[in-house]
Parts: structure tokens; C-alpha cells; sequence
């Protein structure tokens, strides 16, 4: 096998983000892609894979650990956050790469599927329609919008959404994401007739999804436990699939899990596989959610296997372009603990001009790609044309 010889960042207009892109080309003419997010705070990752390409060019293009090994030194004081999110970016183009010249997709490099189909849920169910993004999406604006959007999914193939807290009280729709400082709202308390707000939001969302309908809701990073025990106890009575909720600390998440009627996801901000260790020592969740795009497929399959030994479930954190959803196909379909895959069904208008392949549902279920690779390309023009490169 050839080495490496260049690595280079690419970015396309995405709407209300950017897509990010790693291209590593090998002295055979080989091109392997990963998608990376700078979404959310995640700034810099671009810089730091630019800075480590002098160390990764030359390396054999089959060596993907040796140089995670090589690379972790470099960001060893920042290996928690956009270093290590960056390695992972360059792991998952080199995994890429790696699989097309063996002539296999990037599933084999893991251990061969378990599954070729992965069970799927419909994210951002009502998110994406009712905040600042709705310019791009049909919008959603009244509680009997709502109900339309629960029957929208009732008729569709899938059988799991997953939607937000949002507050149908005033004029207008809004969301309530203090985590993200919509709005400023520092103390990140939660009052009663919020948690009526959500229930009644719920209920229309229920209404039009019927009671087939699976319901997870996300409640990100907006309360303290106190307040997430509140909102639990609220909802006590919905027949939700999960309640996911991110806490910085172990044992305070866990104090919530105890308390809960309700199923408990949680971890998709963690990286790397260390940050893992405390939440499942205080078994703190029952479902681990993996971002596969910031800590690498292949740590991330190992991580999973870390999981299971844990006797808990995993779930691939995706709310990226089609490139990031095939590529969390991949270790979705080579985990024996998967529980389910999130999935942006929501798109933006020119989204599948951006790449070669879009992802294929049958059933409800996301159909693992069997081409080379991870089965998906970006469009090479259409990176050009959407390209935002110069503000990089």
C-alpha cells in the first residue's frame, strides 16, 4: 500500500452551518474523506488538521493507529476537546482511504458487519422547523402545525422521532435552549409553566404521530439536575423512548438516572474514549451516544466494545451531511450493542448535489453501503460551487 501524500481541508455552505470536509490523497492517486462539524463551539478543528498534516504526509496509508499514536503527543494538553476531535478527522480520512485501496468498505477495517441494516430515528423532528433554521424547512408554527408534523412522520417509514423543548405560549413558537444561551439564561432553571409548555407540545406531537409512534426528546445541556428531575417527573406519565440530557459531572447524571421513569441517554459531547471511564464506572446512563466524527470510527467501535462490557446500549450522536451519516453507518453495523442511529431527515435543498451518494432507507432502516470506502464521496464541483474554503 502507497503513503500519504497530502492532506487538505475542504467547506461548503451548509445554510445555517458549514459542512467540513478532510481530503488525504496518496502517492497511488487514492483520495479518502472524512466530514468533521466546527458546529456548536467546535472552532479551530480546521486549524489543528491543517497544523498535523506535516506529521501524518508519509505515512503508510494502512498505519491508521500508528498515527493516532503519532498524533496524540502533539495536542496532549488539549486532548479533550478540538485536538482530539481532529485526529479523528484525519482516523476517519485515512480509514477511508485505507478501505478503498483494499478494494473493501470501511466496515470490513472494523470487523465485518453484524447487521446490514441499521434502525434509524427522524432527529430534529420539529427543530429545525420551529427555530431560526425554519427559513430553510417547511415551518412549523401553531400546535395544530404540530400535530400535522406528528401525522407527517405516522405516514412516513420511520417509526422513531425525536424533537426538543419548545413553547407554544406567545405569539410565535420558541425554543428553550439555555445550554446554547438561547436565551441567556445563566442559572438554568426551569419554572412550571415551562414544564406545562412542553407537556402540552408533547401532547400535540403525540396526537398526530399516534401511539406507534416511538417519542425521544432531547434535553441537551438546559438544566441542572434538579431541573431535569422535575421535567422527568412532569412527563412521568409519556410513554417516551428515551430522555437524553448531557451533564459535565459523572455522578450528577447519575443522581438523575436514578430518579427517572424514563430511559436515560447521554455522553455525545465526550471525547476521547477516557472521558467515557467515569460514566459508566457511576453507570450514569443507559444508553451511551458516540460522536464518531470527533473521536474516530475505529476508537469509536472500540469505545463501543468498552460499552458493552458495561452491558449498555450505544447510539451514533449524527446530525451531519449524507458523508457523516453513511460513515456512522459503518461502526452502527459492526457494534453489537447498537440500540438505534440518529438521523437528520430534514435537508437542506442542494444537500444531495454535495455528495455522490445519499443515504437509502428501506423500512425505517438506513441500508449500509457496500462500495469501497464509506460508499459516499463530497461532489467535487459542487464543492466548488457552495465552496466557503476562503473563510478558512
Amino acid at each position: 500500500m502507497s503513503a500519504i501524500q497530502s492532506v487538505e481541508t475542504r467547506h461548503a455552505d451548509a445554510g445555517w452551518r458549514d459542512y467540513h470536509f478532510v481530503r488525504v490523497t496518496t502517492e497511488d492517486g487514492v483520495v479518502g474523506w472524512s466530514e468533521y462539524d466546527e458546529n456548536l463551539g467546535a472552532t479551530g478543528i480546521t486549524t489543528v488538521v491543517e497544523d498535523m498534516a506535516s506529521t501524518v504526509v508519509g505515512e503508510p496509508v494502512e498505519a491508521v493507529e500508528g498515527v493516532r499514536a503519532k498524533l496524540v503527543p502533539e495536542v496532549r494538553q488539549s486532548y479533550t476537546g478540538v485536538g482530539a476531535m481532529a485526529i479523528g478527522a484525519i482516523e476517519n480520512a485515512l480509514l477511508d482511504a485505507k478501505a478503498k485501496e483494499l478494494g473493501v468498505p470501511c466496515v470490513d477495517l472494523l470487523g465485518g458487519a453484524v447487521r446490514e441494516e441499521i434502525p434509524v430515528y427522524w432527529s430534529h423532528c420539529g427543530t429545525y422547523r420551529i427555530s431560526q433554521r425554519a427559513k430553510w424547512y417547511d415551518p412549523v408554527e401553531t400546535l395544530e402545525d404540530v400535530v400535522a408534523l406528528g401525522e407527517e412522520v405516522r405516514d412516513s417509514q420511520f417509526g422513531a422521532l425525536k424533537t426538543n423543548v419548545f413553547d407554544f405560549r406567545g405569539d410565535e413558537p420558541t425554543g428553550w435552549a439555555p445550554g446554547f444561551g438561547r436565551p441567556h439564561h445563566p442559572s438554568l432553571t426551569i419554572e412550571d409553566d415551562q414544564l406545562e409548555a412542553q407537556r402540552e407540545y408533547l401532547e400535540a406531537l403525540r396526537e398526530g404521530a399516534g401511539p406507534e409512534t416511538d417519542i425521544l426528546l432531547d434535553l441537551n445541556y438546559n438544566m441542572k439536575p434538579e431541573g431535569y428531575v422535575r421535567m422527568l417527573r412532569e412527563l412521568e406519565e409519556f410513554d417516551l423512548f428515551w430522555v437524553e440530557m448531557d451533564l459535565p459531572g459523572a455522578g450528577a447524571l447519575a443522581d438523575v438516572r436514578r430518579q427517572s421513569p424514563h430511559t436515560i441517554a447521554s455522553c455525545e459531547a465526550l471525547v476521547p474514549h477516557e472521558s467515557f471511564v467515569p460514566y459508566l464506572q457511576e453507570r450514569a446512563t443507559d444508553v451511551v451516544i458516540i460522536d464518531a466524527l470527533w473521536n474516530g470510527v475505529q476508537l469509536t467501535a472500540r469505545i463501543a466494545s468498552m460499552v458493552d462490557a458495561h452491558q449498555l446500549h450505544v447510539a451514533p450522536h449524527n446530525y451531519y451531511g449524507h458523508l457523516g451519516t453513511l460513515m456512522n453507518a459503518h461502526w452502527a453495523a459492526a457494534v453489537p450493542n447498537l440500540r438505534i442511529m440518529e438521523t437528520d431527515i430534514d435537508r437542506l435543498p442542494w444537500d444531495d448535489e454535495l455528495f455522490t451518494a445519499a443515504p437509502e432507507y428501506e423500512d425505517g432502516n438506513l441500508q449500509l453501503p457496500r462500495e469501497p470506502g464509506w460508499g459516499c464521496d463530497p461532489d467535487e464541483d459542487a464543492l466548488e460551487e457552495y465552496s466557503t474554503d476562503s473563510d478558512y
